[in-house]
């Protein structure tokens, strides 16, 4: 008489782990940082506050865009 012995089947489910690629955070970032720049530059940059010195040149150039957007200058 012969005995076999089976191995008893295993499945082993594997998940894939999802991780993000160095291109998708670059963007992601770069998006971020754009955004935050628009934002101060609309939102914050009043001439007196303004990093680049007491000009109002940049708060004149976005003045309407300020005003459309609903921040207050004046």
């Amino acid at each position: 008489m012969s005995t076999t012995s089976v191995a008893p089947v295993t499945s082993a489910i594997t998940t894939p782990i999802v991780t993000a690629q160095a291109k998708t955070v670059a963007l992601l970032l770069g998006t971020a940082v754009l955004a935050l720049l628009v934002y101060y530059f609309i939102g914050v940059d009043e001439g007196a506050l303004s990093v680049f010195g007491k000009s109002m040149v940049i708060h004149e150039f976005f003045h309407d865009a300020r005003h459309f957007l609903g921040f207050p200058c004046h």
